[in-house]
């Protein structure tokens, strides 16, 4: 089973079977974590590519974009840099849908679904990994470097430059957009482990607010948020295989994930379709009907009678009749002895 299923289910009372684990480890994850945002940070920003072919890769998106009738770039800006309400409310979107929520989703994913955070964080890790190789090879300049287009959030935001300080950034990185890409992960990890529908419909709206505000701040074209979130779904199947992998061999995961295997097993069997009473042999009973069970005995397995002490009587200390499922046979009548 995949471990895309098998991270999300849960004990009856909602919480991750995986153990909580010490601060120590918390701390751990933070600093992983950390280094490499600012490693990405720092190899994307001494990467930067050349002005003039960083250029002239955007408008030959442009171009391709116009030729297959995507190119909404201009007209999606226009929409909004009518309004001041609309332009402020994409520039919020792409500033504090990002790195805000992709913190504490990280966060949360940490302390009630281990194996959730695990597999974010090493979809993350991949897909980054795969961003920075297009970065290098195929750098592109955002629409808002092109002329006719406005950067809306350099001028009339300040917020952005607290966030993601200019001199870690390369401005010739557009392609692909992992604003997209690692929100749709983020949107992905909450829809799986949160039961709350609040929660649901947040990981659902997040990435597509997303969409639409890297392309009305003209951050990046729509081939990039394509392009964005092919590599997500690329880093996260490669994530898929390589995690529950990486929790067997971590101790405070894997007691946690053999329970989650068993809950899994055990809710396959409930689920099972029921067959007719007459076909059903003793084995393939739901265990609350079982009244039997298979023990060594001499020169094989033989059937032992399972006694439910809730059914002793409480005044003879006796036994009352069990009433199974072959209890509607009809009984021969008793005849006296002649």
């Amino acid at each position: 089973m995949s471990l895309l299923t098998t991270h999300v289910h849960r004990h009856t009372d909602g919480a991750d079977i995986a153990p909580v684990s010490p601060w120590w480890e918390l701390l751990k994850q933070i600093v992983l974590v950390g280094c490499a945002i600012l490693f990405y940070f720092a190899v994307r920003g001494a990467t930067e590519g050349a002005e003039s072919a960083a250029v002239e890769n955007g408008q030959q998106i442009l171009d391709l974009e116009e030729q297959v009738g995507l190119a909404w770039e201009d007209q999606a800006q226009s929409i909004v840099t009518d309004s001041r309400l609309r332009t402020t409310l994409s520039n919020w979107a792409y500033i504090w849908l990002h790195w805000p929520v992709i913190i504490a989703t990280l966060f949360w994913l940490h302390a009630r679904h281990r194996v959730g955070y695990l597999l974010l964080r090493n979809a993350m890790f991949i897909s980054g990994a795969i961003g920075l190789i297009i970065f290098v090879r195929f750098p592109v300049a955002p629409p808002r470097l092109l002329p006719g287009f406005t950067d809306t959030v350099t001028e009339y935001s300040t917020s952005y430059r607290l966030l993601q300080p200019p001199s870690l950034v390369n401005k010739y990185a557009a392609m692909p957009s992992l604003h997209v890409g690692w929100n749709l992960l983020v949107g992905y990890a909450l829809f799986r482990a949160s039961p709350n529908r609040l929660v649901k419909f947040f990981a659902i709206a997040g990435p597509a607010a997303m969409t639409v505000a890297v392309e009305t701040t003209a951050n990046h074209y729509v081939v990039d948020a394509i392009a964005g979130a092919a590599v997500a779904m690329t880093g996260l199947f490669i994530a898929d295989r390589a995690t529950l992998r990486i929790a067997r061999r971590t101790s405070h995961l894997g007691p946690g994930l053999r329970r989650q295997r068993q809950v899994i097993e055990d809710q396959a069997v409930d689920t099972e379709g029921e067959q007719p009473v007459a076909g059903l042999d003793v084995g393939d009973e739901p265990r609350e009907h079982r009244a039997s069970r298979l023990e060594p005995g001499h020169g094989g397995l033989v059937e032992q009678t399972a006694v439910d002490d809730r059914s002793v009587g409480a005044d003879s200390g006796r036994q009352p009749p069990q009433k199974g499922q072959f209890g509607a046979v009809p009984r021969r009548p008793h005849r006296p002895d002649p």
